[in-house]
């Protein structure tokens, strides 16, 4: 959620700021600003609504062009704290002008802290959280001696409580600006011509590719020609660059229509790249996961933690460690699970799943489980993420960067490190035969191959897509795996189309949801369960024997489910166990393109961010 980007150095600030802006659009905003030093003045300029609104003003009235600005700081903001409005947008200013501040996560002693300032006599001119630290900075920064910016900034960060990035400019200072993090991800990008800030590397990839991951706590002081790193005391701390590799055009378009069909067509390499390196000689190798067959056998229960698109793959991971290690799972929504006071031992495992690494419910409560002793492993796509630092171990999916607010490739490696891990692990206690290790080894190798056939077969699910995407409401149902199938394909729906959907275990139809089931009301059913077909059969009939349209998506060489449905997609035939990370591709292909017919802006979905650094 929200964008944060900085820049100081030899070039021109005002088309650096913008252009990076660009690259975190996809995170979900409503408003955008940039504060800069052009002369001796702090000037910000900030706009509700898109960035090319800002970006236009800026360039109407000249400063886009005008040159001589070579320090400043933008913002891309999610409303928390008051409605959408310039007024609430930031950057926000000090009451002097003279200190300017972007801030990204909440601020939860604000209101105290708004009190207390208003004593002292600060006017505040919007109604969020952040306009306090950019009063707060000014109040240490009065009287203090010109140029002791830092100082200031290291006693605001002892005063607030909650999540934050922070990005602070002052007019004194023209030769550096300020930077903070506390639960809210935060990155130094070093260039050959200035140094950076940004809360996510996309935005610095056609700049530099050396950055500094900042931790909790970490205030930075950025100049043009170097960086110093300070723990929350100010005690210096030194800490090395790493080198990003990820492919520039992974964050572009690459010639597709939206980044989302891009990322979709994306998956069999991402799969390809995160199971490969992991098999070797038909057997999965997991050096990142040093457990042993005793620690396993001695697990009283794995917590699998989760929010949004990643629980519905934990639900996934849940079925495959019971069914091949019999380990106990429950999988808790994170946001749930910090708050319930959850059973868990120094014999338990947690396994923590994130695309970002950020996900603030979800950081959270892997710091409950390894309070109560839980061994923590962490699944996440970015590198020196906070979830990676601080799970005891990590595993990392291959997506590289996902652009489009909807995930899709970064559920599917998600999905595939869920099937190393419980292969792995039964493995390690011995609970497969080897000749079923290697049919598993087998089908999940497979896999990447037959998601490219699925995605050559993509115009019909586009064809069905068409004669549907007016549709009011729709419901997805299914049985064991497929179940969990249907959550993703109905939150994925939802949330680009906007239509109304709902995803339910299919023996429960007759537990109420069937009263919801009218003529011509779509029903998409996966059947991709031999031994749950027959019931999964049945409930195709109640539907509609109530007036139902269903979409089939079937594997296996049964003509059954054509009897009964209005139309099939036809998965490639494929282990059952493996299905869910076959069959959510079409899912999402069918989600797409409903969005696309219902001229849905399908990157940048509206009230949702990428990453969800805030409760």
């Amino acid at each position: 959620m929200c964008g944060i980007v900085g820049y100081i150095g030899k070039g021109e600030t005002l088309p650096i700021l913008i252009d990076s802006l660009g690259k975190l659009e996809y995170r979900g905003y409503d408003s955008a600003g940039v504060a800069f030093i052009d002369g001796d003045e702090l000037t910000v300029v900030k706009r509700k609504g898109r960035l090319s609104v800002l970006a236009d003003e800026l360039t109407a009235s000249g400063r886009m062009a005008r040159g001589g600005v070579h320090v400043g700081v933008g913002h891309t903001r999610w409303a928390t704290h008051g409605a959408p409005s310039d007024e609430n947008s930031h950057p926000h200013l000090s009451n002097s002008g003279r200190i300017a501040v972007v801030h990204n996560g909440i601020i939860e002693n604000f209101s105290e802290l708004r009190a207390y300032l208003i004593s002292l006599g600060y006017v505040f001119r919007s109604d969020t959280d952040t306009e306090v630290i950019s009063h707060l900075v000014e109040h240490h920064y009065t009287g203090r001696e010109k140029g002791n910016l830092l100082q200031s900034v290291l006693e605001t960060i002892q005063e607030i409580e909650g999540t934050y990035a922070l990005g602070v400019v002052c007019s004194d200072s023209p030769d550096l600006f300020v930077a903070a993090r506390k639960d809210s991800p935060l990155v130094i990008g070093l260039g050959s011509d200035g140094n950076f800030i940004a809360s996510d590397i996309p935005a610095l990839l056609q700049h530099t590719r050396e950055v500094i991951i900042m931790e909790d706590r970490e205030v930075a002081e950025i100049r043009s020609n170097g960086v110093r790193l300070f723990d929350a005391l100010g005690h210096g701390i030194q800490r090395q660059p790493i080198h990003i590799d990820w492919d520039v055009d992974a964050a572009e378009k690459g010639g597709y229509e939206h980044f989302m069909i891009k990322e979709i067509h994306e998956e069999p390499k991402a799969v390809r790249d995160t199971i490969s390196p992991r098999i070797r000689d038909g057997r999965i190798v997991l050096p990142e996961l040093p457990w042993t067959r005793e620690q396993l056998e001695a697990c009283d229960m794995i917590h699998i933690i989760a929010c949004g698109t990643a629980y519905h793959a934990g639900m996934v991971g849940k079925y495959l460690f019971e069914h091949l290690c019999r380990i106990p799972v429950s999988v808790d929504v994170a946001s749930e699970f910090r708050y319930r006071d959850p059973i868990v031992t120094d014999r338990s495992i947690a396994i923590i799943i994130s695309q970002s690494g950020e996900t603030l419910d979800t950081l959270v409560a892997m710091r409950v489980a390894r309070e109560k002793g839980a061994t923590c492993i962490g699944i996440v796509n970015v590198v020196g993420s906070s979830i990676a630092r601080e799970a005891d171990h990590v595993v990392y999916t291959h997506a590289g960067p996902e652009i489009a607010v909807a995930s899709t490739k970064a559920y599917n490696t998600q999905l595939a490190a869920l099937y190393l891990l419980p292969l792995h692990a039964a493995e390690c206690m011995g609970r497969l035969p080897e000749d079923r290790d290697r049919q598993c080894v087998d089908a999940l190798l497979s896999i990447p191959g037959k998601l490219d056939s699925v995605l050559l077969e993509k115009e019909s699910i586009q064809r069905f897509a068409s004669l549907h995407f007016n549709a009011k409401s729709i419901f997805f149902i299914g049985r064991g795996l497929d179940y969990a199938l249907s959550m993703e394909a109905s939150l994925k729906l939802k949330e680009i189309s906007y239509i109304h959907s709902e995803a339910y275990p299919g023996g429960e139809l007759k537990h109420g949801t069937i009263a919801l089931i009218e003529e011509g009301t779509l029903v998409v059913c996966p059947m991709t369960q031999p031994a749950l077909l027959d019931k999964m059969l049945g409930n195709v009939r109640e539907v509609k024997a109530r007036g139902a349209t269903v979409l089939g998506l079937v594997s296996g060489t049964s003509n059954r489910p054509q009897e009964v449905c209005d139309a099939l997609f036809q998965l490639p035939e494929v282990d059952a166990m493996f299905a869910p990370i076959l069959a959510v591709t079409p899912a999402q292909l069918f989600a797409y393109y409903i969005a696309v017919y219902k001229g849905c802006d399908v990157d940048k979905p509206r009230n949702l961010a990428k990453s969800v650094t805030v409760e």
